[in-house]
Protein backbone atom coordinates (compact mmCIF):
# COMPACT_ATOMS: atom_id res chain seq x y z
CA UNK A 1 0.00 0.00 0.00
CA UNK A 2 1.25 3.30 -1.36
CA UNK A 3 2.29 6.07 1.53
CA UNK A 4 1.22 9.67 0.92
CA UNK A 5 2.26 12.60 2.12
CA UNK A 6 1.14 13.24 6.13
CA UNK A 7 -0.16 9.67 6.42
CA UNK A 8 0.00 9.25 10.11
CA UNK A 9 0.91 5.40 11.42
CA UNK A 10 -2.63 5.12 13.12
CA UNK A 11 -4.30 5.86 10.19
CA UNK A 12 -2.38 3.40 7.96
CA UNK A 13 -3.00 0.73 10.67
CA UNK A 14 -7.01 1.95 10.65
CA UNK A 15 -7.02 1.41 6.54
CA UNK A 16 -5.53 -2.21 6.93
CA UNK A 17 -7.92 -2.99 10.14
CA UNK A 18 -10.92 -1.75 7.64
CA UNK A 19 -9.87 -3.56 4.78
CA UNK A 20 -9.52 -7.03 5.95
CA UNK A 21 -12.98 -5.97 7.78
CA UNK A 22 -14.37 -5.63 4.50
CA UNK A 23 -12.72 -8.77 3.26
CA UNK A 24 -14.42 -11.08 5.54
CA UNK A 25 -17.95 -9.16 5.60
CA UNK A 26 -18.69 -7.52 2.91
CA UNK A 27 -22.16 -8.21 1.34
CA UNK A 28 -22.77 -10.02 -1.82
CA UNK A 29 -24.46 -7.80 -4.06
CA UNK A 30 -25.47 -7.99 -7.53
CA UNK A 31 -24.03 -4.75 -8.77
CA UNK A 32 -20.49 -5.90 -6.61
CA UNK A 33 -18.01 -7.17 -8.32
CA UNK A 34 -15.49 -10.94 -7.66
CA UNK A 35 -13.36 -10.32 -5.30
CA UNK A 36 -10.23 -8.96 -6.85
CA UNK A 37 -12.74 -8.52 -10.14
CA UNK A 38 -13.43 -4.45 -10.94
CA UNK A 39 -17.41 -4.06 -11.19
CA UNK A 40 -19.10 -3.56 -14.30
CA UNK A 41 -19.39 0.85 -14.78
CA UNK A 42 -22.49 0.07 -15.75
CA UNK A 43 -24.22 -1.75 -12.90
CA UNK A 44 -22.37 0.80 -10.50
CA UNK A 45 -24.13 3.61 -12.43
CA UNK A 46 -27.46 1.65 -12.53
CA UNK A 47 -27.51 0.61 -8.67
CA UNK A 48 -26.05 4.27 -7.40
CA UNK A 49 -29.22 6.02 -8.90
CA UNK A 50 -31.34 3.40 -8.07
CA UNK A 51 -30.87 3.49 -4.51
CA UNK A 52 -31.20 7.19 -3.66
CA UNK A 53 -34.16 7.26 -0.93
CA UNK A 54 -34.41 4.10 -1.27
CA UNK A 55 -33.26 0.89 0.90
CA UNK A 56 -30.87 -2.08 -0.47
CA UNK A 57 -33.22 -4.49 0.36
CA UNK A 58 -35.90 -2.86 -1.44
CA UNK A 59 -33.95 -1.89 -4.68
CA UNK A 60 -32.27 -5.40 -4.82
CA UNK A 61 -34.86 -7.93 -6.90
CA UNK A 62 -36.22 -4.32 -8.51
CA UNK A 63 -32.27 -3.93 -10.03
CA UNK A 64 -32.22 -7.57 -10.97
CA UNK A 65 -35.12 -6.83 -12.90
CA UNK A 66 -34.15 -3.77 -14.89
CA UNK A 67 -31.00 -5.81 -15.36
CA UNK A 68 -32.92 -8.64 -17.27
CA UNK A 69 -34.59 -6.36 -19.60
CA UNK A 70 -31.52 -3.86 -20.02
CA UNK A 71 -28.55 -5.59 -19.46
CA UNK A 72 -26.14 -2.96 -21.19
CA UNK A 73 -26.17 0.60 -21.44
CA UNK A 74 -26.85 0.40 -25.36
CA UNK A 75 -30.04 -1.81 -24.54
CA UNK A 76 -31.02 0.92 -21.91
CA UNK A 77 -30.32 3.92 -24.36
CA UNK A 78 -32.66 2.30 -27.07
CA UNK A 79 -35.18 1.90 -25.01
CA UNK A 80 -38.50 4.36 -25.14
CA UNK A 81 -38.82 6.63 -22.55
CA UNK A 82 -42.24 5.04 -21.31
CA UNK A 83 -40.61 1.29 -20.75
CA UNK A 84 -38.20 3.32 -18.67
CA UNK A 85 -40.72 5.15 -16.64
CA UNK A 86 -43.21 2.40 -16.02
CA UNK A 87 -40.12 0.45 -15.08
CA UNK A 88 -39.93 2.67 -12.75
CA UNK A 89 -42.88 2.60 -10.97
CA UNK A 90 -42.44 2.46 -7.09
CA UNK A 91 -38.84 3.70 -6.65
CA UNK A 92 -40.23 7.22 -6.91
CA UNK A 93 -38.78 10.37 -7.81
CA UNK A 94 -39.16 9.72 -11.61
CA UNK A 95 -37.01 12.40 -12.74
CA UNK A 96 -34.03 9.83 -11.63
CA UNK A 97 -35.84 7.86 -14.28
CA UNK A 98 -36.03 10.14 -17.25
CA UNK A 99 -31.69 11.26 -16.37
CA UNK A 100 -31.25 7.69 -16.35
CA UNK A 101 -32.33 7.50 -19.93
CA UNK A 102 -30.79 10.17 -21.05
CA UNK A 103 -27.38 9.28 -19.56
CA UNK A 104 -27.51 5.93 -21.15
CA UNK A 105 -27.91 7.60 -24.42
CA UNK A 106 -25.47 10.42 -23.96
CA UNK A 107 -22.75 7.41 -22.94
CA UNK A 108 -23.69 5.61 -25.65
CA UNK A 109 -23.35 8.12 -28.63
CA UNK A 110 -20.99 10.62 -26.96
CA UNK A 111 -18.44 8.08 -25.32
CA UNK A 112 -19.02 5.50 -27.37
CA UNK A 113 -20.80 3.08 -24.60
CA UNK A 114 -18.01 3.90 -21.91
CA UNK A 115 -18.44 5.54 -18.87
CA UNK A 116 -15.87 8.46 -18.55
CA UNK A 117 -13.20 7.22 -15.28
CA UNK A 118 -13.11 10.19 -13.51
CA UNK A 119 -15.37 12.40 -11.22
CA UNK A 120 -14.91 15.49 -13.44
CA UNK A 121 -16.07 13.94 -16.54
CA UNK A 122 -18.53 11.80 -14.69
CA UNK A 123 -19.98 14.84 -13.45
CA UNK A 124 -21.10 15.87 -17.19
CA UNK A 125 -23.41 13.65 -17.60
CA UNK A 126 -27.14 13.71 -17.28
CA UNK A 127 -28.89 12.94 -13.61
CA UNK A 128 -25.18 12.76 -11.91
CA UNK A 129 -24.10 14.90 -9.19
CA UNK A 130 -21.04 15.22 -7.28
CA UNK A 131 -21.69 11.93 -4.74
CA UNK A 132 -22.82 9.51 -7.99
CA UNK A 133 -19.86 10.78 -9.95
CA UNK A 134 -17.46 9.69 -6.97
CA UNK A 135 -19.05 6.36 -6.38
CA UNK A 136 -18.70 5.66 -9.68
CA UNK A 137 -15.02 6.66 -10.10
CA UNK A 138 -14.32 4.57 -7.02
CA UNK A 139 -16.29 1.70 -6.97
CA UNK A 140 -15.99 1.24 -10.89
CA UNK A 141 -12.48 2.34 -11.57
CA UNK A 142 -10.59 2.27 -7.98
CA UNK A 143 -10.41 6.24 -8.11
CA UNK A 144 -9.43 7.91 -4.83
CA UNK A 145 -12.74 9.46 -4.43
CA UNK A 146 -14.83 9.93 -1.45
CA UNK A 147 -18.55 9.45 -1.83
CA UNK A 148 -19.94 10.41 1.13
CA UNK A 149 -24.03 9.21 1.53
CA UNK A 150 -25.11 9.16 5.35
CA UNK A 151 -23.61 6.29 5.97
CA UNK A 152 -20.31 7.04 5.44
CA UNK A 153 -21.01 10.82 6.98
CA UNK A 154 -22.20 8.86 10.12
CA UNK A 155 -19.22 7.06 10.58
CA UNK A 156 -16.98 10.34 9.91
CA UNK A 157 -18.30 12.43 12.14
CA UNK A 158 -18.05 9.70 14.57
CA UNK A 159 -14.32 9.35 14.27
CA UNK A 160 -13.59 13.08 14.12
CA UNK A 161 -16.63 13.55 17.29
CA UNK A 162 -18.19 16.53 15.15
CA UNK A 163 -20.72 18.10 17.15
CA UNK A 164 -21.63 20.62 14.70
CA UNK A 165 -24.51 20.05 11.81
CA UNK A 166 -23.22 17.92 9.17
CA UNK A 167 -24.47 19.86 6.64
CA UNK A 168 -22.15 22.36 7.24
CA UNK A 169 -19.19 20.05 8.18
CA UNK A 170 -18.91 18.03 4.67
CA UNK A 171 -16.05 19.54 3.48
CA UNK A 172 -14.00 18.70 6.68
CA UNK A 173 -15.41 15.08 6.59
CA UNK A 174 -14.43 14.47 2.97
CA UNK A 175 -11.00 15.56 3.86
CA UNK A 176 -11.10 13.27 6.95
CA UNK A 177 -12.13 10.29 4.94
CA UNK A 178 -9.85 10.68 2.28
CA UNK A 179 -6.93 9.76 4.55
CA UNK A 180 -8.77 6.51 4.89
CA UNK A 181 -9.02 5.76 0.98
CA UNK A 182 -5.61 4.47 0.19
CA UNK A 183 -4.22 4.08 -3.83
CA UNK A 184 -4.15 0.51 -4.06
CA UNK A 185 -8.12 -0.76 -2.72
CA UNK A 186 -9.33 2.91 -3.22
CA UNK A 187 -12.41 1.22 -4.31
CA UNK A 188 -12.71 -1.65 -1.76
CA UNK A 189 -12.10 1.12 1.00
CA UNK A 190 -14.76 3.16 -0.30
CA UNK A 191 -17.35 1.02 0.01
CA UNK A 192 -15.63 -0.30 2.85
CA UNK A 193 -16.80 2.67 5.24
CA UNK A 194 -20.53 2.63 3.51
CA UNK A 195 -20.90 -1.15 4.60
CA UNK A 196 -19.45 -0.09 7.96
CA UNK A 197 -21.99 2.64 8.53
CA UNK A 198 -24.93 0.62 7.44
CA UNK A 199 -23.92 -2.57 9.14
CA UNK A 200 -21.98 -1.57 12.40
CA UNK A 201 -21.70 2.37 12.93
CA UNK A 202 -25.85 2.19 13.25
CA UNK A 203 -27.77 5.10 14.22
CA UNK A 204 -28.60 3.79 17.30
CA UNK A 205 -26.47 1.16 19.30
CA UNK A 206 -23.25 1.10 16.88
CA UNK A 207 -21.85 -2.11 17.14
CA UNK A 208 -18.27 -0.29 18.67
CA UNK A 209 -17.00 -3.56 19.71
CA UNK A 210 -17.01 -4.93 16.51
CA UNK A 211 -15.91 -2.01 14.67
CA UNK A 212 -12.51 -2.07 12.55
CA UNK A 213 -12.03 1.75 12.91
CA UNK A 214 -12.76 1.62 17.05
CA UNK A 215 -9.26 3.18 18.02
CA UNK A 216 -9.32 5.49 15.39
CA UNK A 217 -12.79 6.86 17.02
CA UNK A 218 -13.09 9.61 19.06
CA UNK A 219 -16.59 9.80 19.28
CA UNK A 220 -16.70 6.24 20.81
CA UNK A 221 -13.18 7.49 23.37
CA UNK A 222 -15.79 10.45 24.35
CA UNK A 223 -18.64 8.37 25.02
CA UNK A 224 -20.73 10.40 22.78
CA UNK A 225 -21.49 7.85 19.87
CA UNK A 226 -25.20 8.16 20.55
CA UNK A 227 -24.97 12.28 20.51
CA UNK A 228 -23.53 12.22 17.12
CA UNK A 229 -24.51 13.20 14.03
CA UNK A 230 -26.11 15.63 15.99
CA UNK A 231 -29.58 15.52 14.78
CA UNK A 232 -30.60 18.97 12.89
CA UNK A 233 -34.04 20.59 13.72
CA UNK A 234 -37.25 18.56 12.40
CA UNK A 235 -38.86 21.16 9.84
CA UNK A 236 -42.23 22.10 9.46
CA UNK A 237 -43.56 19.69 6.64
CA UNK A 238 -45.20 22.21 3.85
CA UNK A 239 -48.40 21.05 2.74
CA UNK A 240 -49.34 21.52 -1.65
CA UNK A 241 -52.86 21.35 -2.46
CA UNK A 242 -54.25 20.11 -6.06
CA UNK A 243 -57.27 19.31 -7.56
CA UNK A 244 -57.04 16.55 -10.11
CA UNK A 245 -59.66 15.59 -12.91
CA UNK A 246 -61.85 11.82 -13.64
CA UNK A 247 -63.41 13.07 -16.83
CA UNK A 248 -65.45 9.75 -18.09
CA UNK A 249 -67.01 8.99 -20.96
CA UNK A 250 -70.07 6.78 -22.11
CA UNK A 251 -68.32 3.98 -22.42
CA UNK A 252 -66.31 4.28 -19.29
CA UNK A 253 -62.85 5.22 -20.77
CA UNK A 254 -61.20 8.36 -19.05
CA UNK A 255 -58.66 10.66 -20.08
CA UNK A 256 -54.91 10.66 -19.59
CA UNK A 257 -52.60 13.58 -20.08
CA UNK A 258 -48.96 13.27 -20.00
CA UNK A 259 -47.24 15.70 -17.39
CA UNK A 260 -44.52 18.26 -18.81
CA UNK A 261 -40.76 16.95 -19.04
CA UNK A 262 -39.86 19.35 -16.03
CA UNK A 263 -41.23 19.67 -12.62
CA UNK A 264 -42.65 16.56 -10.39
CA UNK A 265 -43.56 13.35 -12.04
CA UNK A 266 -42.38 15.08 -15.10
CA UNK A 267 -42.76 13.01 -18.04
CA UNK A 268 -45.21 10.79 -16.30
CA UNK A 269 -48.80 9.94 -17.19
CA UNK A 270 -52.41 10.86 -15.54
CA UNK A 271 -55.36 12.08 -14.91
CA UNK A 272 -55.39 16.02 -15.52
CA UNK A 273 -54.66 17.77 -12.60
CA UNK A 274 -54.12 21.64 -11.87
CA UNK A 275 -50.59 23.53 -10.31
CA UNK A 276 -49.85 23.23 -6.62
CA UNK A 277 -51.38 26.03 -4.34
CA UNK A 278 -50.81 26.43 -0.30
CA UNK A 279 -54.58 26.67 0.43
CA UNK A 280 -57.63 24.06 -1.43
CA UNK A 281 -58.22 25.59 -4.75
CA UNK A 282 -61.63 27.17 -4.73
CA UNK A 283 -64.74 25.57 -6.68
CA UNK A 284 -64.65 28.52 -9.01
CA UNK A 285 -60.61 28.13 -9.96
CA UNK A 286 -61.77 24.18 -9.99
CA UNK A 287 -63.76 24.84 -12.77
CA UNK A 288 -61.21 27.39 -14.94
CA UNK A 289 -58.50 25.12 -14.69
CA UNK A 290 -61.11 21.98 -15.68
CA UNK A 291 -60.12 20.24 -19.20
CA UNK A 292 -63.25 20.19 -20.22
CA UNK A 293 -66.88 22.61 -18.98
CA UNK A 294 -69.05 19.84 -16.87
CA UNK A 295 -70.72 19.32 -14.26
CA UNK A 296 -67.88 18.74 -11.38
CA UNK A 297 -68.66 16.96 -8.69
CA UNK A 298 -65.64 16.60 -5.68
CA UNK A 299 -65.12 13.21 -4.14
CA UNK A 300 -65.38 13.05 -0.41
CA UNK A 301 -62.09 12.99 1.17
CA UNK A 302 -58.63 13.48 -0.11
CA UNK A 303 -55.39 11.64 -1.41
CA UNK A 304 -52.17 12.76 0.84
CA UNK A 305 -48.93 12.08 -0.49
CA UNK A 306 -45.57 12.49 0.64
CA UNK A 307 -42.67 13.61 -1.53
CA UNK A 308 -39.24 14.97 -0.57
CA UNK A 309 -39.79 18.82 0.64
CA UNK A 310 -43.43 19.38 1.23
CA UNK A 311 -46.53 16.82 1.18
CA UNK A 312 -49.73 16.86 -1.47
CA UNK A 313 -53.40 16.85 -1.14
CA UNK A 314 -55.27 15.76 -4.17
CA UNK A 315 -59.08 16.78 -4.22
CA UNK A 316 -60.40 14.08 -6.73
CA UNK A 317 -63.29 15.61 -9.58
CA UNK A 318 -65.82 13.54 -11.42
CA UNK A 319 -67.60 14.48 -14.70
CA UNK A 320 -69.21 12.34 -17.14
CA UNK A 321 -69.53 12.91 -20.83
CA UNK A 322 -71.89 11.48 -23.17
CA UNK A 323 -71.55 9.77 -26.26
CA UNK A 324 -69.31 11.77 -28.10
CA UNK A 325 -65.99 12.53 -26.40
CA UNK A 326 -64.76 16.22 -26.92
CA UNK A 327 -61.42 16.43 -29.21
CA UNK A 328 -59.30 16.52 -26.12
CA UNK A 329 -55.13 16.43 -25.91
CA UNK A 330 -54.23 13.47 -24.05
CA UNK A 331 -55.99 9.33 -24.48
CA UNK A 332 -59.13 8.42 -23.46
CA UNK A 333 -58.02 4.47 -21.83
CA UNK A 334 -60.19 1.78 -19.96
CA UNK A 335 -59.37 2.43 -16.49
CA UNK A 336 -58.80 -1.68 -16.57
CA UNK A 337 -55.59 -1.06 -18.64
CA UNK A 338 -54.07 1.77 -16.55
CA UNK A 339 -51.73 -0.57 -15.51
CA UNK A 340 -50.29 -0.31 -18.96
CA UNK A 341 -49.52 3.42 -18.35
CA UNK A 342 -46.62 5.05 -16.50
CA UNK A 343 -48.61 6.30 -13.64
CA UNK A 344 -46.58 7.69 -10.59
CA UNK A 345 -47.80 6.08 -7.25
CA UNK A 346 -49.42 9.37 -6.00
CA UNK A 347 -52.06 9.26 -9.29
CA UNK A 348 -52.59 5.54 -8.42
CA UNK A 349 -53.91 6.51 -5.13
CA UNK A 350 -56.06 9.08 -7.04
CA UNK A 351 -57.44 6.44 -9.41
CA UNK A 352 -58.12 3.84 -6.89
CA UNK A 353 -59.94 6.86 -4.75
CA UNK A 354 -61.96 7.68 -7.67
CA UNK A 355 -62.95 4.21 -8.37
CA UNK A 356 -64.09 3.38 -4.73
CA UNK A 357 -66.45 6.79 -4.68
CA UNK A 358 -67.44 5.29 -8.12
CA UNK A 359 -68.26 2.03 -6.88
CA UNK A 360 -70.21 3.03 -3.45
Amino acid sequence: MARRSGESPIHRQAIRSLLRWYDRHRRDLPWRGRRGERPDPYRVWLSEIMLQQTTVTAVVPRYRRFLDRWPTIEALAGAPLDDVLHEWQGLGYYARARNLHRCAQVVVHEWRGKFPATEHALLTLPGIGAYTAAAVAAFAFNRRAVPLDANVERVVARLMALEEPLATSRPAMTAFASTLIPSRRAGDAAQALMELGATVCAIRRPQCLICPLADLCRARARKMTDRIPAKAPRAVTPLRHAAVYWLEQGDGRVLLRRRPEDGLFGGMMGLPMTAWAESPWPESAVRRSAPWKATWKAVPGTVTWGVTHFRIALTVYRARLGKEPPDLVGVWADPGDFGGYALPTMMKKAVRHALTAKAS
